[in-house]
């Protein structure tokens, strides 16, 4: 079976997120972090789903929910990189947060064309 590139992306990046939040937990953060936690691991969730689908529309829709928790994700690091909450490096997930909101663009954008 050929790898499915996003859906072993999203699911490396939630684990990365919940090895992070693990950390936050040891600094008192846990207001953003929770809210990290809970879009991160969703970004994957819906991705795996969209694999799932039933028909080209439940695929956009499902592929349209993992974009929208992708950013939400993304507005959290950003949010959490600019505090003072944590010393931790916030960098690399933003990074990879950004690659992922760009292939699962792609995606929808090419199901959508497709006919």
């Amino acid at each position: 079976m050929k790898e499915n590139i996003i859906a072993t992306k999203t699911f490396d990046f939630a684990l990365s997120i919940v090895n992070l939040f693990v950390q936050l937990k040891k600094e008192n953060e846990f207001i953003i972090s929770k809210q990290i936690l809970r879009s991160a691991t969703s970004i994957g969730a819906n991705v795996e789903e969209a694999i799932a689908a039933q028909s080209r529309k439940d695929f956009i829709h499902k592929m349209s929910i993992a974009s929208k928790e992708a950013r939400e994700t993304k507005y959290w690091l950003r949010l959490l990189d600019k505090s003072d909450l944590t010393t931790i490096e916030i960098n690399d997930y933003l990074i990879e947060v950004e690659h992922i909101i760009n292939i699962i663009t792609k995606i929808i954008k090419t199901s959508q064309e497709a006919k």
